[in-house]
């Protein structure tokens, strides 16, 4: 499909795979609706785009991968990967971080300022849609499903908390709090996953993700839970 206001990403993808694999393209639009319906009535297909290499037809994005010898294109299902991101984003950021400011990889430094900076980066994906977010949330924490708003309160928590614990400002007000707001969602997880053997989504990186609830979701709250409880004696001694 290419229109005014549609380019078909698959056929782009699949152009690409094709020519990087030697072979010329011919490349056929269907540049209305009207078109899109009649081109799969024809070939008797309900997706485009629609691939033939000498005149045998291979089939979709997914056929063509397969012909190829690829595996899937991976477009559903369970996935760490935006995890993943955040976690190796928010450690480098750490790590330059240390050295800029110390001159040195000092491994407490780094530690704190990579679980501060991933509270922001997971805050921030809760807080760029918070109703999806909100979704995902109260179907397993204790405290949201009974005050639905603490779910939006939690991702401000997050957010704030992972700013304020950069810098180590008002850590006697904000500690406390994390460690409250994380110890209910470390309980909450332990009930759903563990207790109740309910397959869910994590709301971590916010709604409509296919993150599986489960360990690592735990060992973010621990994480932070951790974090609440030595920035308190840091600021104590």
């Amino acid at each position: 499909m290419v229109t005014p206001d549609h380019l078909c990403p698959w056929g782009i993808k699949g152009k690409d795979l094709l020519k990087r694999h030697g072979y010329e393209v011919e490349d056929h639009h269907l540049s209305t609706m009207d078109e899109d319906k009649a081109f799969k009535e024809k070939h008797n297909v309900d997706e485009t785009p629609q691939i033939w290499i000498e005149d045998e037809h291979i089939g979709g994005i997914d056929e063509l991968r397969e012909h190829l010898g690829l595996g899937p294109d991976p477009k559903e299902g369970e996935t760490y990967q935006p995890v993943i991101a955040i976690f190796a984003v928010t450690l480098g950021m750490a790590l330059t971080t240390t050295w800029a400011s110390l001159g040195a990889l000092e491994p407490v430094r780094i530690i704190e300022l990579f679980i501060a900076f991933t509270m922001c980066a997971l805050g921030i994906q809760k807080l760029r849609d918070i109703q999806s977010y909100e979704n995902g949330f109260v179907q397993y924490d204790l405290l949201a499903q009974r005050y639905v708003p603490y779910a939006a309160v939690y991702a401000y928590i997050e957010t704030v908390g992972g700013i304020l614990m950069i810098a180590g400002l008002l850590t006697w007000v904000i500690a406390p709090i994390i460690l409250i707001a994380t110890t209910i969602g470390a309980v909450s997880i332990i009930k759903a996953v563990y207790i109740e053997k309910r397959d869910l989504k994590c709301a971590c990186v916010g709604g409509g993700s296919d993150v599986p609830l489960g360990f690592i979701s735990l060992s973010e709250n621990l994480g932070m839970m951790a974090m609440a409880i030595w920035m308190m004696i840091k600021a104590a001694t």
